[in-house]
């Protein structure tokens, strides 16, 4: 990436009429905005949001100017060649972050789950000329990183033994070392070829596939974004049936460097942890989404990703794998080409655009575990899967610019009741593929992790740019760990779950767009910790319930 960084720098300093630019994820307040625009109309409703972030500027994505003004958000700083060369500065961003008692990291890109506080400054230039363009814009995080409660000690070995049949198929360690964390990152970077609404080259920028606003299942900007290739639509793509977005990626995914918790601990004399392999994984996946003409607002979409350690590809020259072996039939595991070695999950995603009635409905239906055959797949369609649904709404009031907005949210990512026949594994793990979906120590996709579930619901009033709101979330962490570890005992009250009270706001001011969120977090049952109190009632008995503050600040400074 060094040479890439040069190459960047170079190019952006001497090349030059600037015709598009990227709304990088995770940015204040501007996707939330332009979403709430498109339920009013007033935004591209072909547009299916399911794959972002969103690409701005000439045969790209347009907006008119009274909606975003996209010029005064990428000013111009210099033009070359006549004019058909330009330059111009990205918004200068800072984003700070603290947790009182324990992690509560959320699709927050490049930053760490870390207690105490953190910070993320980010800043560059974006240059085009023809149909290449440039755009630099490196990340600087650095975290307190400061020491919290982890897996408990009071568990018994046989307990820490069950813990590590997670810690040893997952690379997301408890803490990021034992002092502070700072790295300086790619970022949103990239180099790439555009025309004719399409967009092939080579970035380091977070992508989000799905509709999904809180917990996108395959894809999100919940851990930092990774090298990869991808070819990809810049806007729908109008044909006689309908429109049409994409796209492919094969990237390069990492491990994060630091071991789960204890990794002397023993147990009937037998070492629980298991080095993972030094070995980077290469990851490939294909997504498209198609919105019917004969049905307005109305986008259906298809993503399936594989990946597997680089070895195991260069020995089978598998270089293609997510558009082969759909079904588990199809499996060739002869002359060292295991497809055991193979992790992969495929779904589809559904969102419904309603314009008059200024709303929205979406959902998310994918697969961890690829069925032996179609018959298969219908007899057990429930089998490894994973669920979002989401309603999302504005309500008019006395003024004519505001509204009340609405969204509620549900994520199921535990295991079915069919795990007592066919155990599908947790998402997100893999027994073979040990580091699991994941990249420098962080799920890609759904922030809440393997084995959770989720609702969130949040209420806002909105005028503009501007937006303040309270919501209520309730996580349940992880239920498959849980029903694995206590099972046997038959012990139902050790639930982990968290109750979120959250107060947000974006609000612009001039040059300067803003987003905060606080909310505090009542954890019963942290750590699936519960204390036993000899002849008290089974619902009486205390656990170990603490509360953690969080507060996150997010500033964009358009120069």
């Amino acid at each position: 990436m060094r040479q890439l960084y040069l190459y960047i720098v170079f190019t952006t300093l001497f090349s030059v009429n600037l015709i598009g630019q990227t709304i990088p994820l995770g940015s204040p307040l501007i996707e939330d905005y332009l979403r709430r625009q498109q339920l009013l109309g007033k935004f591209d409703t072909t547009f299916s949001f399911n794959y972002r972030p969103i690409n701005f500027g000439h045969d790209r994505m347009s907006v008119d100017s009274a909606v975003l003004d996209v010029n005064s958000y990428f000013p111009v700083q210099s033009r070359f060649l006549k004019g058909k060369g330009v330059v111009r500065i990205l918004p200068a961003e800072f984003k700070f972050s603290y947790d009182s008692h324990h992690p509560y990291s959320r699709n927050d890109g490049a930053m760490i789950r870390s207690k105490g506080a953190q910070i993320l400054i980010s800043a560059g230039l974006y240059a085009e000329i023809g149909p290449l363009s440039i755009q630099l814009k490196p990340e600087y995080v650095r975290a307190q990183n400061k020491p919290y409660p982890g897996f408990p000690d009071s568990f018994d070995g046989q307990k820490w033994a069950q813990r590590y049949v997670w810690f040893n198929r997952i690379d997301t360690p408890e803490r990021y070392g034992n002092g502070a964390y700072s790295k300086l990152l790619p970022g949103q970077s990239s180099v790439r070829l555009n025309k004719w609404g399409m967009s092939l080259g080579i970035s380091t920028e977070n992508i989000w596939w799905g509709p999904s606003i809180r917990n996108s299942i395959m894809m999100s900007n919940n851990a930092q974004g990774f090298e990869h290739i991808t070819f990809n639509t810049t806007r729908p793509l109008k044909t006689p049936i309908g429109h049409f977005e994409w796209q492919i990626v094969t990237g390069r995914l990492k491990a994060s460097g630091f071991a789960p918790p204890d990794t002397t601990r023993m147990d009937r004399n037998r070492l629980l942890y298991v080095p993972k392999e030094d070995d980077w994984r290469y990851f490939q996946s294909i997504s498209f989404s198609y919105a019917p003409k004969w049905i307005p607002g109305l986008s259906l979409g298809f993503v399936r990703w594989i990946q597997a350690y680089s070895e195991f590809i260069k020995r089978t020259n598998d270089y293609f794998p997510a558009i082969s072996n759909l079904f588990r039939e199809n499996d060739d595991n002869t002359g060292g080409r295991n497809e055991l070695q193979r992790d992969q999950a495929a779904g589809l995603f559904m969102r419904w655009l309603w314009t008059d009635a200024k709303a929205e409905i979406y959902m998310e239906f994918h697969r961890n575990d690829a069925s032996g055959n179609f018959r298969d797949l219908i007899l057990d369609s429930d089998h490894s899967r994973a669920t979002t649904i989401g309603i999302h709404k504005l309500f008019s009031t006395k003024r004519k610019d505001a509204f009340i907005q609405v969204n509620w949210e549900w994520t199921q990512m535990e295991q079915t009741a069919g795990r007592l026949l066919r155990d599908a594994g947790s998402w997100y793990l893999h027994s073979r593929v040990r580091h699991g979906y994941t990249h420098n120590g962080e799920v890609l996709g759904a922030s809440i992790g393997p084995g959770s579930n989720s609702h969130y619901l949040s209420v806002a009033w909105t005028k503009g740019k501007n937006r303040i709101g309270v919501a209520l979330e309730r996580v349940a962490h992880n239920n498959d760990f849980l029903y694995f570890a206590f099972e046997n005992s038959q012990d139902f009250r050790r639930y982990w779950v968290d109750f979120n009270i959250h107060a947000f706001a974006d609000w612009e001011f001039k040059k300067v767009l803003a987003s905060a969120n606080i909310f505090y977090t009542r954890a019963l049952n942290y750590q699936w910790e519960l204390f036993d109190v000899p002849f008290v009632p089974p619902f009486l008995v205390p656990g170990t319930d603490v509360g953690n503050l969080h507060i996150e600040l997010k500033l964009a400074y358009k120069f």
